[in-house]
């Protein structure tokens, strides 16, 4: 599925019944092309389609920081992102390199349609109906340079897209030296977090984990960046930007790791998020 960008659409709030709840999209009052994406209430994606640079959530402003260090400025990349949303990841892409090659795999096709009615993507960027981990399977191998791996049901990571068969399809399909990035949500103990940093070292040589110091520390429920590749990742120059952002975030290489790797036979949904973690208010 493609949708080619359109003119500005009608700015007022709209809504639709779509596979996994409602979804919602209200117009940022404040930035004219600006539009918030929610499911059931949860924010999930928020674009501007005047400046698709402008990244509203930090943890997308990190994976962005990762696409922007992970080849020279502007050379197109070839991507596969699980979980589409209102394609915010992409559309960053298509603006700051052009040509690249974007797989987008999202399993709520009432929701795709809805986004591709009402916030038009760019050319370049295909969108597919179906599960994460299916979609894994079906992927020849060294295909793409980056896999983001960015999948929510409501507020939490469905279990069989955490464990290391799922990463190691993951990392069947990515080229020498390609790279892949999981975004988790954890919080105190940061079991879950740990749980899967051992996970994705289970395949990966080199891993580092990002989040912000408030979050590492276990004082608060937040997003976790896990990033893995077989050969070494450009830690330098992506701890430079993540320290440039309003809320900085902190880059620790080859983290804390529980004992093993989570398996399909162990797998469990990510934990829900604490009351209010999501609040609009």
């Amino acid at each position: 599925m493609t949708g080619p960008t359109a003119d500005l659409p009608d700015p007022r709030p709209v809504e639709r019944q779509v596979a996994l709840g409602t979804a919602k999209l209200m117009p940022d009052i404040d930035d004219e092309g600006g539009w918030l994406l929610t499911l059931d209430g949860t924010p999930q994606s928020y674009v501007d389609l005047q400046d698709p640079t402008h990244l509203e959530f930090e943890y997308v402003q990190r994976i962005a920081h990762l696409l922007d260090v992970v080849a020279d400025s502007g050379e197109p990349l070839d991507v596969l992102h699980l979980g589409g949303g209102a394609l915010t990841l992409p559309r960053y892409l298509a603006r700051t390199r052009p040509g690249s090659r974007q797989q987008v795999v999202e399993v709520d096709g009432p929701l795709t349609e809805f986004i591709a009615e009402h916030l038009p993507w760019p050319s370049g960027i295909d969108v597919v109906v179906g599960d994460a981990r299916s979609a894994l399977e079906s992927v020849a191998p060294g295909t793409f340079d980056v896999v983001v791996a960015d999948v929510f049901r409501g507020s939490r990571t469905p279990a069989h897209l955490t464990s290391v068969e799922f990463v190691r399809l993951a990392a069947a399909t990515l080229r020498p030296g390609g790279c892949y990035a999981a975004n988790l949500a954890d919080g105190p103990p940061l079991a879950f977090a740990k749980a899967q940093t051992a996970t994705v070292a289970a395949v990966f040589a080199h891993v580092c984990l990002v989040a912000e110091p408030s979050v590492l520390r276990g004082r608060r429920y937040g997003n976790v960046l896990l990033i893995g590749s077989d050969e070494p990742l450009p830690t330098g120059e992506l701890s430079r930007l993540l320290a440039s952002d309003p809320f900085p975030a902190r880059l620790t290489e080859s983290p804390q790791q529980a004992s093993e790797p989570v398996t399909d036979a162990t797998a469990e949904d990510s934990p829900p998020p604490p009351a209010g973690a999501f609040s609009l208010s």
